[in-house]
């Protein structure tokens, strides 16, 4: 199969696959699967017009269907095809015929697969979209989440539109990753599921992203690659512009034989990816999570001036697995001088307690006032540029999560935390009960209100600041 297709696209031709006026959806039926896409469409209150299409026409959800995409009596800017893959070819003549421009397939069942014949019917498509000049994006993908104009493919995704652009080979990664990162109050500019990327790829979405002015910053799910050279130089454009997080799917022997399985890509080695990642100056992240952890840091901490920290809360076995973790990550953590000592032992009891870095605070677990006493003279010690604070639910002989002070002392934190105006983060550990996420919960919607960043273990916090500060120090 030839490696590259079309030129490259420019801004206002991919923009334009985000902002339909109208939509026609192809392959559809009454059934809860063929009327999955309009119903998300209806729901997240798309305003275009949507244009049912099948075999028999009719009505779906009581909107009119037509028999083929050149009955359709308007302009129709993007075809969403949900047909069998051998159906798709037809398609996609018919929405040249009808100046149709964009199209997503959903179907699978092309050069991903194990049927016979699948490579070549995708290079067939291929084809018959160049010498049309209809631009393809897939097939085998979930197609466009963009909740300024209510496109999405799940209807559990946030309305609301944030900062973050996400080009994601897989379906189920795009969807796992909206929801993780929603979680904590992250929300997207676009989400794209590209899935075999026979047309538009990788370089295309990142050369969209690096210009986009809704895109601040850009997370890649990326199985393969189309086209080495310009994808490189892509990458290190996006990353001169803004963070750019990449995970790469099939890093191992075992995750690239089944790449090709589920996008018919050619996954390329580790070596080769981590020197990519070093040259271009991107973030590497190795699962989903981590994804969200870095663009939480991102969009809600000012670069730390350096990699000094300080850390306080309860727990002595927590404080000693903060120094571990912290120091692994290469976050420095000075020891308090005396005078701060001092002055902390005025109102913390010694006996049980931690005055080194990071702080164990258990002996004020309980009196809010006196932890935003040591908050802020921690905090304002001229020798530490982050702040992480850290607190156990499922720990003590009263795990924290059954008192009534939860919910005093996070609002404690927080405030203290904002008013003191440096990089600072909240950290949870040792989460095994129900109850216990119910109260995580509550923390992280506090923390989003606050637009305070929320980790919910000591590792991943270490790992987010580790990558942050590297991504500037980088800079």
């Amino acid at each position: 199969m030839s490696p590259l297709y079309f030129v490259i696209v420019d801004y206002d031709e991919l923009n334009s696959l985000f902002h339909p006026g109208s939509i026609a959806i192809v392959g559809v039926s009454d059934t809860l699967i063929g009327s999955f896409m309009i119903n998300m469409l209806l729901k997240h209150g798309f305003q275009g017009n949507i244009y049912p299409v099948n075999l028999h026409g009719g009505e779906v959800l009581g909107i009119k269907a037509y028999t083929s995409v050149k009955d359709i009596p308007g302009i129709v800017d993007y075809a969403y095809l949900q047909v069998p893959a051998q159906a798709s070819i037809q398609v996609i003549k018919d929405c040249a015929a009808k100046g149709i421009k964009l199209a997503a397939l959903f179907t699978a069942g092309f050069g991903e697969s194990e049927l016979e014949g699948g490579s070549e019917l995708e290079q067939e498509l291929v084809n018959i979209a160049r010498q049309s000049g209809v631009r393809l994006l897939g097939p085998n993908c979930m197609g466009i989440y963009c909740p300024s104009s209510h496109l999405t493919f799940s209807l559990d995704f946030p309305q609301e539109s944030g900062p973050v652009g996400v080009l994601c080979q897989s379906g189920g990664n795009s969807i796992h990753l909206v929801q993780a990162a929603a979680q904590h109050g992250i929300r997207f500019s676009k989400v794209i599921s590209y899935g075999n990327a026979i047309d538009i790829n990788e370089a295309d979405l990142l050369e969209y992203f690096t210009q986009d002015q809704e895109t601040k910053v850009i997370i890649a799910y990326i199985e393969g690659v189309r086209q080495g050279k310009r994808f490189f130089q892509a990458l290190k454009a996006a990353t001169q512009s803004k963070p750019v997080i990449v995970l790469k799917g099939g890093q191992t022997e075992a995750g690239a034989a089944t790449t090709m399985s589920h996008t018919g890509s050619l996954a390329g080695s580790k070596e080769v990816w981590d020197s990519l990642i070093r040259q271009t100056g991107a973030i590497s992240a190795h699962d989903i999570d981590e994804c969200a952890d870095m663009a939480l840091a991102f969009l809600l901490m000012k670069p730390p001036s350096s990699r000094r920290t300080a850390a306080i809360g309860f727990g002595g076995g927590a404080t000693v697995q903060i120094a571990d973790d912290f120091y692994r990550a290469g976050l420095i953590l000075p020891p308090l001088p005396e005078e701060v000592r001092r002055e902390l032992k005025q109102f913390i009891p010694v006996q049980g307690n931690i005055f080194r870095n990071p702080v164990d605070a258990s002996g004020i677990v309980w009196d809010t006032t006196k932890m935003a006493h040591a908050i802020k003279i921690i905090g304002n010690w001229s020798e530490i540029d982050l702040l992480i604070m850290y607190m156990g639910l499922d720990v003590g002989a009263t795990p924290l999560y059954l008192t009534q002070v939860l919910g005093p002392l996070a609002e404690t934190i927080i405030n203290s935390a904002i008013e003191l105006g440096k990089p600072v983060a909240l950290v949870t550990y040792a989460i095994y009960s129900a109850k216990a996420h119910l109260g995580i919960l509550k923390l992280q919607q506090m923390c989003s209100a606050a637009g305070l960043p929320f980790y919910t273990s000591i590792q991943r916090a270490a790992n987010a600041m580790d990558k942050l500060i590297g991504y500037y120090e980088t800079k």
